[in-house]
């Protein structure tokens, strides 16, 4: 696939409050980030000179629907650009919007696919400048960001030892492929890791999953068996209902320290719906964000070896108030701000 194609659309424009009796403290998020097509355009920047991080929106139903989910997650990345609009930026690092890539199924039976290999081809190029942000869109984006991500990571280092870490009610590893003739399986928002297996294991690369907040509800016993077969680092939901466990964290920090790049997804159903209303499968307990915090924390201090993130399955017609619109914001707010650190 050529670069000429890898393309993509802003209809998004980023304004909202402006205190211009603050002067340049008044800066918000809608003050300082650019559109832009690529970064590749962009001056290689000055020793000392600030971070740069960048936002890619996904946009796309198709996974959600192929999975018998509730559409509505196509319109999630401007909505949540739109609650990212008036947060308060204090960082000097310098954000850009590369747009959205759009899944367009009337054109094809193949659409997701092509825009998912579209989209990977998008975040491994632009990952050679800076490290990214994806909104999604279902959480079939999972697999258009492994697979950028270990397209940029493979020029350099043939066997990268990748952590994919993973906030989610679900492991998402259903069978993507037809076995008989009687099957009609294809990709879908419930398949990205076990695609993600399956590319590790064709390109002599270890599958370092870990998938926080599962649940036994949510989950069969056969995903339960994949997922022990694959050696899925696992915590259940119903364990971190109450308290952070100082052994649980400690597992984290074992995972990240056997890896040394990480890849973060969240998908919003792994909170309780009275936090996260707004998604495909609302949780029925999942976790708060109290709980959830913690764990967030621990993750983002080795931004070092964080090279990309995305949040996934917003839906925006079951939101009550833009409760889940502001959680996903808030968020991807945090990750910016935490790699906007210098050391």
């Amino acid at each position: 696939m050529s670069n000429d194609r890898a393309k993509t659309n802003h209809r998004f424009h980023w304004q909202g409050r402006d205190d211009q009796e603050d002067g340049e403290k008044r800066y918000r998020l809608h003050h300082v980030v650019k559109s832009v097509e690529t970064l590749t355009a962009l001056a290689n920047p000055a020793p000392g000179t600030p971070p740069s991080i960048a936002l890619l929106g996904f946009e796309t139903d198709e996974g959600v629907q192929r999975n018998k989910g509730r559409i509505g997650a196509s319109q999630a990345p401007d909505r949540i650009r739109q609650a990212l609009c008036n947060l308060a930026w204090h960082e000097a690092s310098t954000l850009y919007d590369l747009g959205n890539v759009t899944t367009n199924v009337s054109t094809t039976s193949k659409a997701l696919e092509e825009n998912q290999a579209l989209t990977a081809e998008i975040i491994s190029r632009e990952l050679d400048h800076a490290p990214l942000i994806v909104l999604g869109g279902g959480h079939e984006i999972a697999w258009s960001s492994f697979l950028g991500l270990a397209q940029n990571l493979t020029k350099h280092d043939k066997t990268p030892r990748i952590g994919i870490i993973n906030f989610d009610a679900h492991f998402d590893l259903r069978e993507y492929r037809s076995r008989t003739d009687s099957q009609t399986l294809q990709p879908s928002s419930g398949t990205p890791f076990s695609q993600i297996a399956d590319y590790c294991q064709s390109h002599q690369l270890a599958f370092n999953y870990l998938c926080i907040g599962v649940s036994k509800a949510s989950n069969t016993k056969a995903l339960f068996e994949r997922a022990e077969q694959l050696n899925v680092h696992t915590l259940l939901d119903e364990d971190m209902l109450f308290e952070v466990t100082p052994p649980h964290l400690q597992a984290l920090e074992q995972f990240m320290d056997n890896v040394d790049h990480l890849y973060l997804t969240i998908d919003l159903d792994v909170f309780s719906a009275a936090h996260a209303p707004g998604v495909s499968a609302p949780a029925a307990l999942g976790l708060s964000p109290e709980i959830f915090y913690p764990y967030f924390k621990t993750i983002l201090k080795h931004k070092d070896k964080l090279r990309l993130a995305d949040v996934a399955e917003y839906n925006p017609n079951f939101d009550i108030d833009g409760r889940t619109a502001k959680l996903a914001a808030r968020l991807v707010w945090q990750i910016m701000t935490a790699l906007s650190e210098t050391k």
